[in-house]
């Protein structure tokens, strides 16, 4: 087996920012301001405030104001942010052998469709549509 290094977490964030250009032009025009951070693993906080068995249980995780709840005074704090968990996204990579672009554009619609309060089958329509522009494109 050749020796192949797994994505960095430079090379993680790269891809984030790629998948983040692939999204479909109805929900990337709402991105702005979004802030993407990849880390290894979510923090012992987010594991117990989620009740996780293990930190490989979650790929991704919004934090912020979801637009459906925002008001002008809840202005001036954090910026509505995605983490991506680098380690449990690889191993879902490894397990499932998708490709690595659709995993984080996967989890990176998920989770920004938190933020506009979508539901689960608004996502998957609006990765369906980020499938169908990438074909069409390619």
């Amino acid at each position: 087996m050749p020796d192949i290094l797994p994505p960095s977490l430079d090379d993680m964030e790269a891809l984030a920012s790629e998948a983040l250009q692939t999204l479909p032009a109805r929900l990337r025009q709402f991105t702005t301001g979004i802030v993407i951070h990849v880390t290894e693993f979510p923090d012992d906080d987010v594991c117990a405030e989620m009740e996780l068995e293990s930190p490989f249980d979650i790929l991704g995780l919004y934090q912020g104001i979801s637009m459906a709840e925002q008001t002008v005074e809840a202005s001036g704090g954090l910026p509505n942010m995605v983490f991506l968990y680098r380690r449990p996204i690889l191993d879902y990579w490894a397990e499932t052998g998708e490709d690595l672009r659709h995993v984080v554009r996967h989890v990176l619609i998920h989770e920004i469709g938190h933020h506009f309060g979508f539901s689960d089958d608004d996502m998957e329509a609006l990765e369906a549509e980020a499938d169908a522009e990438e074909a069409a494109a390619s």
